[in-house]
């Protein structure tokens, strides 16, 4: 199996979706999947650390644009 069977195989198992929105699998090195509601766009593997640095740096972006 290469490594693209491997990550569609994480990707539809249900345990790695938390709450059926947030994506988590630690096997994945992934950092975004697709959505897996929606037809479109991405969501980040929580289960990587590097999704919350981006995560947060869109916020602090957000939040110092405002002003």
């Amino acid at each position: 199996m290469n490594q693209q069977e491997q990550e569609d195989e994480m990707y539809r198992d249900p345990d790695n979706w938390k709450l059926g929105i947030f994506y988590f699998c630690p096997q994945d090195s992934r950092l975004f999947v697709p959505k897996k509601i929606s037809l479109f766009g991405i969501t980040p593997n929580f289960a990587n650390p590097k999704a919350y640095l981006i995560i947060f740096a869109f916020i602090a972006i957000m939040v110092f644009a405002s002003k």
